[in-house]
């Protein structure tokens, strides 16, 4: 009798994502994912209602995890602070699973109708942000303009993650780009020497 092997969900997640990223999302079956993580179809249908949500899990915890860092972030913290805060809190769930967050991203990258349900999924995560922003008292429409601006910061942060040679951290990449998205939408500072007329330049 072969001996029993532990972490059923996890091989099935590694099996789904090797032949996702070897023979396509769409041409790979339960079936085979089941097989090559050495378990039943049964056992497969246990921990995942269909093979979408090895991409997409039901029970994705940054939801959760966003609330909460937003929800407990100090309060004199501008808006786009707090998301900081929160997204870096957030960092070390997608760091844990590196080499299966990069796998999964390439399966994304590769599929249109996959590439919808992760942008549906970041639209559920700002509407995280802008639900608790508001509940800091921020005002409606630059509670859902501050979310929005976070969330599509963490998008271009996690894409470069995952394509970064140099292993820099998920947080690094977060904070970086939204230092990027404040100076993109900070006041412009008026250039040395720049002079203002009044209509009375060519008088005596």
């Amino acid at each position: 009798m072969s001996r029993w092997k532990p972490d059923a969900r996890g091989r099935l997640e590694k099996a789904a994502l090797e032949l996702y990223n070897h023979q396509g999302f769409d041409a790979t079956t339960v079936a085979e994912i089941a097989t090559r993580a050495g378990v039943t179809e049964r056992t497969f249908y246990r921990h995942f209602a269909d093979k979408r949500e090895v991409l997409f899990p039901a029970d994705n915890p940054i939801a959760d995890v966003l609330a909460d860092a937003s929800a407990a972030a100090p309060v004199p913290l501008p808006p786009l602070e707090v998301i900081t805060h929160a997204l870096t809190e957030a960092a070390p769930v997608f760091e844990e699973r590196g080499d299966l967050a990069r796998q999964r991203q390439a399966v994304i990258a590769a599929n249109p109708e996959l590439q919808e349900r992760e942008l549906a999924k970041l639209a559920a995560f700002t509407s995280t942000l802008a639900h608790v922003l508001r509940e800091r008292g921020l005002e409606t429409t630059t509670a859902a303009l501050a979310a929005e601006i976070g969330i599509a910061a963490f998008k271009v942060a996690y894409e470069r993650w995952v394509n970064d040679a140099d292993r820099h951290s998920l947080a690094q990449h977060i904070r970086e780009t939204l230092d990027t998205a404040r100076h993109l939408i900070a006041p412009a500072e008026p250039a040395t020497g720049d002079m203002s007329f009044t209509g009375q330049e060519g008088a005596a």
